[in-house]
């Protein structure tokens, strides 16, 4: 297995609001057999520039153990979710 963090920009809503967003990405990584190791909450921040017409965000930081192919799953049902604007999906070396 591989570490990989994955950041992801939510819509401008509330942490209760954001909750489930985040623990839609963690059943997605869980189900496609990884392992969450850490959830790190920024907060909600002012975008450099607008994404989807937002001008702000929820911050949201995922570290997790994975295996190479889950990784384009991940990313696939992360693009057409509509509460995120947007995400990336690191592989951490050691």
């Amino acid at each position: 297995m591989n570490k990989y963090e994955v950041m992801f920009i939510a819509q401008p809503l509330e942490e209760a609001e954001v909750d489930p967003i985040a623990e839609f990405v963690s059943n997605l990584i869980t189900k496609n057999g990884g392992k969450i190791e850490k959830v790190d909450r920024w907060g909600k921040r002012h975008l450099a520039y607008p994404v989807k017409k937002q001008a702000d965000g929820y911050y949201v930081l995922i570290n997790f153990d994975a295996e190479a192919d889950v990784i384009k799953e991940i990313d696939r049902v992360m693009k057409i979710q509509e509460p995120i604007l947007k995400h990336l999906i690191i592989k951490i070396e050691e």
